[in-house]
């Protein structure tokens, strides 16, 4: 059974820095391209970055340039480390595998920016 739990989130101020952690249960890590996504009250949910299986990495033209994304094998985890944070970047930071490995979504964790 595939678990994706998400942690890290917290309250910062903007221009600091988090990382978020996405630990991920089951065999499909290494074969799984996988995501970070955000989602504000009344908006969809955004795609802000993502890994794939290779190491490549793509990033929303919102975060690009203050988050990085990156995979640790040995953890099975992926991280989100975002720099220079802005009040828009406030959000609930969800992580998952993209098609067609998608799970249903977690709960995911709280980043508040404040300004």
């Amino acid at each position: 059974q595939v678990q994706l739990v998400e942690s890290g989130g917290g309250l910062v101020q903007a221009g600091g820095s988090l990382t978020l952690s996405c630990a991920v249960s089951g065999s499909i890590f290494s074969v799984a391209s996988i995501g970070w996504y955000r989602q504000t009250p009344g908006k969809q949910r955004e795609l802000v970055a993502l890994i794939r299986s290779g190491g490549s990495t793509n990033y929303a033209d919102s975060v690009k340039g203050r988050f990085t994304i990156s995979r640790d094998r040995a953890k099975n985890t992926v991280y989100l480390q975002m720099n220079g944070l802005k009040a828009e970047d406030t959000a609930v930071y969800y992580c998952n595998c993209l098609q067609p490995f998608a799970r249903a979504w977690g709960q995911g964790t709280q980043v508040t920016v404040s300004s």
